[in-house]
């Protein structure tokens, strides 16, 4: 006869989370009191309640006739400039973290799990690899190579001209222009650290709560 798990200790007061939708209701409204306090998060995403029950886990025999209305406000998760843009290039490793995180539990298979995460950080790494060399190919090939190497297409786009040979300029000598444009996947590269540590540092750096189990009965 298995052994029922025990509920994790309860704290004596009830709590019910209020989430808005894409209106971007303001946490005053949500709880319908002027007067709030946040109890956790940031300026970004955050968890506001009433001021007169910030302090309901150390009083619950004060909340007994309802739960304490907590407001969940992630409008600023969703707004900004116009360089949100750019957290579009991280979609495809974000399908890759998912695949991580979707790994059914294995607790007994230690080599197949290991495994798994070989495979998914090799998936994650072709991604790189084929991001960067889609940009080599644009910048080094296509850009600097050919159309800097033939004069009558440099010549129809005044910002190539400094690469023609026809100009004879520093940069026109071939391996300069490729020097030049590596600085392109190169930037790109740097983008995608920067948007990632912008990420993690953000909104994953900070570990969820861990209960402790409460010791077994005798």
């Amino acid at each position: 006869m298995t052994r029922a798990h025990q509920a994790p200790p309860s704290s004596g007061a009830a709590l019910e989370l209020l989430v808005h939708g894409v209106g971007g209701t303001t946490p005053h409204e949500m709880l319908g009191d002027p007067r709030i306090t946040r109890v956790t998060g940031d300026t970004t995403a955050a968890v506001y309640r009433r001021t007169e029950d910030v302090g309901a886990e150390d009083h619950p025999e004060r909340h007994r006739d309802g739960p304490v209305p907590e407001a969940y406000c992630w409008s600023n998760l969703t707004s900004g400039n116009g360089s949100r843009a750019l957290w579009l290039l991280l979609l495809p490793f974000m399908v890759v973290n998912l695949a991580h995180w979707m790994r059914p539990t294995a607790r007994s298979r230690g080599t197949a799990v290991r495994l798994y995460g070989v495979l998914v950080r090799l998936i994650a790494l072709s991604l790189t690899v084929l991001l960067t060399a889609a940009a080599c190919e644009v910048a080094l090939d296509l850009v600097a190579w050919q159309c800097a190497g033939a004069a009558e297409c440099a010549g129809r786009r005044s910002w190539l001209g400094f690469l023609s040979p026809g100009q004879g300029g520093w940069w026109s000598q071939p391996g300069r222009r490729l020097a030049l444009a590596a600085l392109v996947p190169a930037a790109l590269v740097g983008l995608l650290w920067y948007l990632s540590n912008r990420t993690w540092s953000a909104y994953e750096s900070q570990r969820p709560l861990e209960l402790e189990e409460p010791d077994d009965a005798p």
